[in-house]
């Protein structure tokens, strides 16, 4: 086939060629903005799944569609060795220069600049004209008091202005817990005061009860859509509308071979298309193309996707992985990976707690621990064929 005209495009965040199954999630993001622009408040909207389901894609489309509408936006990725401020210095700046440009009388613009090159002095983030040690009497130093003014102010200047605007983003259990109490805070109060400023974000499924430990009444101010694999129509859409856009078909049973492979999830479905586009030879693409192609697919995962993340653990937080990944892709309980690495409860929870931390697991309920990466489990059985209590418990010793 076409090398040049493979339609699947598997990366980080890149927009599939065909963006099925995800309807419902974007026109409630449109009607959350549409109710924002028209005056009245609206929950906010934060997308919970798995790494590889999409949410990344789904949050730069409500991007697109906030731009579409005449919205001012901000779009970025939290980082777990930054703190809010640095994260959202930059951002705040390039939106109210965005909304400096939509020219009206009044100055509620340039209050906001005064307030947020306040804000960077007091927390100490150099960028551009914001220089370390500059602050003012406007702030307080109290993170969720002074987010709280400075997002009120670039809410009433969009407002002023006619517009929304628009914050999203990405990776948001990466936000320390203080941190995201005062976010949630400076929400709260803009929701209050239905001011025209409007919170997108996504991360990992632990991020509903990180918020809910940061403040108790995030349940309220935000909603929640679980962002999954596709529905065996939508996974088939993903698959077999783009290779018809290029005359191609699927055989059924090179469709059934690699949605099983694949169990529903976009990033897999792209990666298996891309890899069975470059061998399959003409159309249809056939059932022995397809089994080539999860050899493939699994061999070039297991180089990129799964040991980059594999190698992001220590020791010991690999062996805590390794342990899970004994009970399959199902949610492990905790006390019985514990008892497999020859630990105590005690013993096993700070290790539990960093393979949390770093993004790799999370607690669907208490006691038990779920992979947040799918078919991990079967990644982590071909790097490590042999598990091996007594030394895993040895190399926790002390």
């Amino acid at each position: 086939m076409d090398l040049i005209n493979n339609p699947y495009s598997p990366g980080a965040g890149v927009p599939p060629p065909e963006l099925a199954g995800r309807e419902n999630i974007l026109r409630d993001a449109e009607n959350i903005i549409k109710r924002v622009r028209n005056g009245h408040s609206s929950q906010s909207l934060i997308l919970l799944g798995l790494r590889g389901v999409g949410k990344t894609v789904l949050l730069n489309r409500i991007d697109q569609i906030a731009e579409n509408l005449g919205c001012e936006t901000s779009i970025f990725e939290a980082d777990m060795d930054r703190t809010l401020p640095q994260l959202l210095t930059q951002q705040l700046h390039r939106l109210l220069l965005k909304l400096d440009r939509r020219k009206r009388m009044g100055d509620e613009v340039q209050k906001a600049f005064s307030l947020l090159q306040a804000f960077a002095g007091v927390f100490r983030v150099h960028y551009g004209e914001f220089q370390v040690g500059v602050s003012g009497s406007m702030v307080t130093g109290d993170l969720s008091l002074d987010l709280t003014d400075l997002m009120v102010s670039i809410g009433e200047a969009a407002k002023a202005r006619n517009t929304v605007a628009v914050i999203l983003v990405d990776e948001v259990q990466y936000i320390a817990k203080n941190d995201l109490g005062a976010l949630i805070m400076a929400l709260h109060k803009i929701s209050q005061r239905q001011l025209p400023l409007v919170f997108f974000g996504a991360g990992l499924p632990q991020l509903a009860h990180l918020a809910g430990d940061a403040k108790s009444y995030s349940e309220r101010l935000f909603t929640y859509p679980g962002v999954g694999p596709l529905d065996p129509e939508g996974a088939r859409a993903a698959l077999v509308e783009p290779a018809r856009r290029e005359n191609v078909e699927f055989e059924k049973d090179a469709l059934d071979e690699i949605l099983n492979q694949t169990e529903g999830y976009p990033f897999f479905l792209q990666v298996w298309g891309s890899h069975v586009w470059r061998i399959a030879e003409k159309s249809p693409i056939t059932a022995v193309d397809a089994v080539e192609a999860s050899k493939r697919a699994e061999a070039a995962l297991d180089e990129s996707f799964f040991k980059v993340r594999f190698e992001r653990l220590t020791e010991r937080q690999q062996q805590y992985a390794r342990a899970m990944a004994e009970f399959g892709d199902a949610p492990a309980n905790s006390t019985a990976v514990a008892n497999l690495l020859g630990l105590t409860v005690k013993q096993a929870a700070p290790i539990r707690d960093e393979v949390i931390k770093k993004g790799m697991a999370f607690s669907p309920k208490r006691g038990l621990v779920a992979f947040t990466v799918p078919k991990f489990d079967e990644y982590m059985k071909r790097a490590a064929p042999t598990f091996k209590p007594a030394e895993t418990k040895e190399n926790h010793n002390g």
